[in-house]
């Protein structure tokens, strides 16, 4: 087999070696004869299957990076072992998308070289292997966290024109392996299958366009007001959580609002904790390791002070952040303790910041006696009760008579059935659609969603006209003066026209290029067996 102009011999020898892993058949001589036949092309396309499959998976590993620290939190529960499984997630996505865009890399470039696709059995093992990973990362994303097919649909909205750019630049590119495919082969059937198949898939991206939506395509004058930002637990990635200095951290990053969890001791004092159990967030199980496994409400006030908060923070890492806290902040977190509603009340009404918070567990026999203390405790605190937001359900008539001046916030859609009017509604923000933020918002209703970390979705979220987000990245979110893109409708058009002409007309240079040249070797090879029959009949006469 030849080696085609353009393709030195030592870069198809290198080629061949790396995705047939046989030295051998590199060299020339041993090459005389070989071809790529109908099971080494099956192969390919089962190449091409599992690097996109492996694309879409990081494209999915990136979105759910916005949830992640959830699954920690799972796992940690689960097992009592603390990783930043994030880190695992993306290094493993790394290494599988690496490994399949390579060997497609090589592919493509061996087919340009005119040179046999002899996928090794090493290879074929290794892709199998990495299909299987790719497929039970998406059935168990698809079993345990379902919710995370909403993000993608989200963020499909928030990154579809640019996925379309990405997708028609990667079909141009591959439109130069496939007219060297065309222009080789001599099975008429395949060259038109693969035609076919190449028009249809381009024709439907070029007109992919006129199904996007986002809530980004909108004039500048047309951006509603920034989001407001609630701090989740505080400022979870610079102080540890649901502690007096997260919330001061929160303040500085300019939040509105203070989101916690409230649970109440065993004598009747609300404190300021989420997991039902001790074990993540302090000392509890060298403090009290017989009692380390019991509930929250089995301990006593004086009990919990004995506990430190914040050593965790620092052991654990539960973001990279920690990384960067200054010496000060390192020291104050070491000092840290599970403050008191009182406590929390007190700092809120010093710094004007309101607060929010889940009365918890729900599914305590005392939870009555739950709420009456905690209602002690903000009337008795003197904090301005519209800077209180109740977000508990149960006993919310009660509320309203012991407190009518807090501010009711729900964890729920309005129901037009009820005549209730809400003001207020808390709802994770994969629970919502676009066009329910955009009513609300028309019929003023103040709508908070959660837990928004990522740029990409805080700048959706943004231009779909969300009031106020609850974030662990208050410090990120703070700094953003902008959605992340904002396009208007006419500029976006003018991109998606330019993309699709340039793009049909890279296309069609590829193809007339290639024709020409495998045109120009036709000729020489016709001249010489015109030639070598000439010699033959002479030497018979």
């Amino acid at each position: 087999m030849a080696d085609p102009p353009g393709c030195c011999r030592p870069c198809a020898t290198c080629l061949l070696c790396l995705y047939s892993c046989q030295w051998i058949t590199a060299k020339k001589e041993k090459r005389k004869g070989l071809r790529t036949t109908k099971c080494d092309c099956s192969w390919f396309l089962f190449l091409f299957c599992v690097f996109l499959f492996t694309l879409v998976w990081l494209y999915f590993a990136i979105i759910i990076l916005n949830d992640f620290h959830n699954f920690n939190e799972f796992v940690f529960k689960q097992q009592k072992l603390w990783l930043d499984w994030s880190l695992v997630l993306l290094i493993a996505t790394a290494v599988l998308i690496t490994y399949s865009t390579v060997l497609l890399v090589l592919a493509l470039c061996l087919q340009l070289c005119g040179q046999p696709l002899k996928l090794h059995w090493l290879h074929k093992t290794l892709l199998i292997i990495t299909a299987l990973v790719v497929a039970a990362a998406f059935t168990g994303l698809g079993i345990k966290w379902a919710d995370e097919w909403k993000s993608a649909r989200i963020s499909l909205q928030e990154t579809g024109p640019f996925l379309h750019i990405g997708i028609v630049g990667g079909m141009t590119l591959l439109a130069w392996p496939l007219a060297s495919v065309v222009y080789r082969t001599r099975n008429t059937g395949l060259k038109v299958f693969l035609l076919l198949v190449y028009s249809a898939v381009m024709i439907a991206l070029y007109l992919a366009p006129l199904g996007i939506t986002s809530p980004c395509i909108m004039e500048e004058n047309q951006l509603p007001p920034k989001p407001a930002l609630v701090g989740h637990r505080g400022a979870p990635m610079l102080a540890p959580e649901n502690t007096l200095m997260s919330l001061q951290k929160a303040v500085d990053c300019e939040v509105q609002v203070f989101e916690t969890d409230v649970m109440v001791s065993a004598d009747g004092v609300p404190f300021l904790m989420h997991d039902e159990k001790l074990t993540r967030t302090t000392d509890v199980q060298k403090v009290f390791p017989e009692r380390a496994d019991m509930n929250s409400t089995a301990f006593n006030w004086t009990e919990l002070q004995q506990l430190n908060a914040g050593n965790w923070f620092l052991e654990r890492k539960p973001f990279p952040t920690v990384q960067s806290l200054s010496d000060s902040d390192r020291d104050e977190v070491t000092k840290q303790r599970i403050p008191s509603l009182e406590q929390t009340l007190e700092a809120a009404k010093e710094s004007n910041i309101s607060i929010m918070f889940d009365l918890r567990p729900e599914n305590h026999s005392d939870y009555q006696s739950f709420v009456n203390a905690t209602l002690d405790v903000i009337l008795k605190s003197g904090i301005p009760l519209q800077q209180v937001l109740w977000l508990p359900d149960d006993c919310r008539k009660q509320v309203k008579e012991r407190a009518p001046g807090i501010q009711q916030i729900y964890g729920r859609k309005r129901d037009q059935n009820k005549t209730e009017q809400l003001q207020r509604i808390n709802l994770s923000y994969q629970h919502i659609s676009f066009e329910e933020i955009r009513q609300y918002r028309q019929d003023n209703i103040s709508v908070n969603l959660y837990v928004v970390n990522q740029p990409w979705l805080f700048s959706v979220l943004w231009c779909a006209g969300v009031s106020s987000v609850t974030t662990n990245a208050c410090q990120v979110l703070k700094e953003m003066q902008h959605p992340i893109w904002l396009l208007p409708s006419r500029t976006y058009l003018m991109i998606w026209i330019v993309v699709d002409c340039v793009s049909f007309l890279t296309i069609l240079w590829a193809f007339l290029l290639l024709k020409k040249c495998s045109q120009r070797r036709q000729p020489v090879e016709s001249e010489t067996d015109v030639l070598l029959t000439k010699i033959n009949s002479l030497m018979q006469d």
